[in-house]
């Protein structure tokens, strides 16, 4: 947090942005699931304000972000890791295969791998298309492009990725719900009836 402003040897006056900040703190907190010291380095993002606008939108998507590899030397990290290559290739995304998301995907797929679901990876390209990640990742943007100052912009950086995450998670676990009930009807649930009127 940054200090107040004094008001009296042992007291101090916080304003807005303190407010702010500390709502910030509590929502990667809270809502977020980020440790402390992750949340610290968040705001040292927010407030290392010399790098250009992409670098600075990179470091703070790093910071709640990190890699985290696949473990070194299995066949499935290596067949992740080029998968993840291919896909970045096939997609023509401007994303170097060492960026922090590309190896925590690699980590992702290597897991489905090792645990016998290798057959999720035959919908990556789906999951990827334009119609997913890169749509959403277009709303990102917009909603970061929204503010001028690059403090506002990288603090929307990590908002969009934190919260933006939870968000998403739930939004997809909502529409699984009801593609599972369209897909797999109860016998004795409302589209029983109709079903059975067609």
């Amino acid at each position: 947090m940054p200090a107040g402003e004094l008001s009296s040897p042992n007291q101090a006056h916080y304003g807005e942005r303190h407010v702010r900040r500390l709502n910030l703190i509590r929502a990667l907190t809270d809502v977020g699931g980020l440790p402390l010291a992750s949340v610290s380095k968040v705001v040292e993002a927010v407030e290392d304000l010399d790098r250009p606008v992409h670098k600075l939108l990179g470091a703070a998507a790093r910071t709640v972000d990190p890699a985290r590899a696949p473990e070194p030397g299995r066949e499935s990290g290596d067949r992740a890791r080029a998968l993840v290559g291919e896909l970045i290739a096939r997609r023509g995304w401007q994303v170097p295969g060492d960026h922090a998301a590309a190896v925590s995907l690699a980590t992702a797929l290597a897991a489905l791998l090792e645990v016998g679901h290798g057959d999720y990876l035959d919908f990556l390209d789906e999951f990827a298309s334009a119609s997913a990640s890169e749509q959403i990742a277009e709303a990102d943007l917009a909603f970061v492009a929204r503010r001028q100052s690059p403090e506002e912009m990288v603090e929307r950086v990590v908002v969009g990725t934190v919260l933006g995450d939870a968000m998403l998670a739930c939004l997809r676990r909502l529409a699984q719900s009801d593609s599972s009930a369209r897909r797999y009807p109860r016998p004795d649930g409302p589209e029983a009836g109709r079903t059975a009127s067609r």
